[in-house]
């Protein structure tokens, strides 16, 4: 430990000197996609139909993006929607978020802004009471890329 003012001074300037780091993103894969959406459905088929994906296909900005998931169900006791996962292509993280749902909604509908990377792939599962999977994928085209933002 430093005895003089000057050597404290001297020693904590030193340890406390920070090195500057550039901070990239995570480059999320196709992979990562997939480990995503299994990692909710398991070894469930996924069908085609039931879910509508309202989000544009030409964005500007991708810090704020409107999305609406809608699924048709009646939302009965015993034929409901028991939740809604959103999933992204090329996103640090791939799940962008997870909606749980049930006869007590009223209707099968989610409706947020999401950020989005760069253009890519969007995915949006439901899962039905009789723990049936069905999906819809649209591409959307940014061009201005959100979740890139570099540190110095």
């Amino acid at each position: 430990m430093p005895s003089t003012r000057r050597q404290f001074l001297g020693f904590t300037v030193t340890a406390g000197t920070i090195p500057i780091v550039t901070i990239h993103p995570l480059e999320a894969t196709p992979a990562m996609l997939s480990t995503a959406i299994r990692n909710v459905v398991g070894e469930a088929q996924l069908r085609s139909g039931k879910v509508r994906l309202d989000i544009p296909p030409l964005v500007e900005n991708g810090n704020t993006v409107p999305m609406t998931v809608s699924v048709a169900s009646p939302m009965t006791a015993t034929d409901y929607v028991k939740s809604i996962h959103v999933f992204n292509e090329k996103n640090p993280q791939p799940n962008i978020g997870n909606f749980h749902l049930g006869p007590w909604a009223g209707r099968a509908q989610v409706a947020t802004r999401i950020r989005l990377a760069d253009s890519q792939k969007v995915v949006a599962i439901a899962r039905l009471s009789d723990d049936s999977f069905w999906q819809v994928a649209a591409d959307v085209v940014v061009t201005l890329a959100a979740c890139t933002e570099e540190v110095n």
